[in-house]
């Protein structure tokens, strides 16, 4: 037989709380990460369209939250775009929108890369993350919370979101509207995923 290719582990909501809560806010490293662990999930974003992200793609809408193009991605092969609504969370502290709002208030970013390096003494550089970035900020942050990162990587914020948002009984139309999908089977993999335990009955 062929052995299956180890997927990375969905980095839910429960687990994500324990990587954004402890970040230390207070420096700019901080504040960055912070806001690209809770943009990626929320939007539920490919590490490769995190970094592609323009100040120019964001429109922040004072009322409702925040709207994201994603210009470029694996899977718009004819390049036309995607918007990505990110509505304001209930839970202000696990909120994408003000993330993303404070860290470039914090940053003086005003145009150009959103997510960028930083050299050493929290420096912000104009050099954009790389794509491997994401995913080491991610295990990073695992380590420094007590989750074990081994199977995590860039794709769990995004594997997170289609997850979470069908155990919370979000249909499958609004979850394909945020991750874009449109191969439907591979999302349908994770609400099954997700709904396991509600498709069996009890027997014992």
């Amino acid at each position: 037989g062929i052995r299956p290719l180890r997927k990375a582990k969905p980095l839910e909501l429960e687990p994500l709380a324990r990587l954004v809560d402890p970040i230390d806010i207070e420096t700019l490293a901080g504040v960055r990460d912070r806001a690209l662990l809770l943009l990626g999930f929320a939007a539920a974003l490919r590490r490769s369209e995190l970094v592609a992200l323009d100040v120019e793609h964001l429109t922040f809408d004072a009322a409702r939250g925040l709207l994201v193009m994603v210009a470029r991605s694996k899977a718009d092969q004819e390049q036309e775009g995607a918007q990505v609504a990110v509505p304001y969370a209930q839970q202000p502290d696990r909120c994408a929108a003000r993330a993303l709002r404070r860290y470039l208030d914090a940053a003086a970013i005003h145009r150009g890369p959103v997510f960028r390096q930083l050299r050493r003494g929290d420096n912000l550089t104009d050099q954009r993350l790389s794509d491997q970035s994401v995913a080491l900020i991610v295990k990073r942050r695992a380590t420094a919370a007590g989750v074990a990162p081994a199977l995590l990587s860039g794709h769990s914020l995004r594997a997170g979101y289609a997850t979470a948002a069908a155990a919370a009984g979000v249909e499958e139309r609004k979850i394909a509207n945020v991750t874009r999908h449109r191969n439907l089977p591979v999302l349908r993999g994770y609400i099954r995923a997700a709904t396991a335990f509600d498709d069996v009955g009890k027997v014992l």
